[in-house]
């Protein structure tokens, strides 16, 4: 290998071993779901660098905050319907979700159906919001 080639900072071979569902509402700042995902990591003791993708309701896929994470740390985002996300039981489900989206999970069934076969859910749903960003993000956290 030429060292010119190699680009050491985008270079990490940590185990890619956890999904983050990420539910938000609509026009959520990019700030605001990496300091979600960043603080959902922290308090659970999971290094951000092992996150192996993101994924979310099919109707969030176009979230521009959303994108740009997935963008600039190189991860990819993977989308389900309402009916595939319904499929998926989940530990906390919401009363007010099925009214806005149609399922009664995004976050924390999204996390599971987009990893392996067998996964745990590792840090169910949590909220954030604050003060300086606009929106609302949910985030769970589903290893394999």
């Amino acid at each position: 290998m030429h060292s010119e080639n190699f680009d050491s900072e985008n270079f990490d071979n940590t185990p890619k071993i956890f999904w983050v569902g990420i539910g938000c509402q609509r026009h959520s700042s990019r700030a605001l779901i990496e300091l979600a995902i960043a603080q959902a990591c922290q308090s659970h003791h999971i290094l951000e660098t092992a996150i192996a993708g993101i994924a979310t309701l099919d109707r969030k896929a176009d979230e521009p905050g959303l994108i740009e994470y997935c963008r600039d740390r190189y991860l990819p985002l993977r989308s389900f319907t309402p009916a595939q996300l319904s499929q998926i039981s989940v530990p906390t489900p919401s009363t007010r979700t099925p009214a806005l989206v149609d399922c009664p999970s995004v976050a924390e069934a999204a996390a599971l159906l987009a990893a392996p076969p067998g996964a745990k859910l590792c840090v169910p749903k949590q909220i954030f919001r604050h003060e300086d960003y606009f929106g609302g993000v949910t985030v769970a956290i589903a290893q394999s």
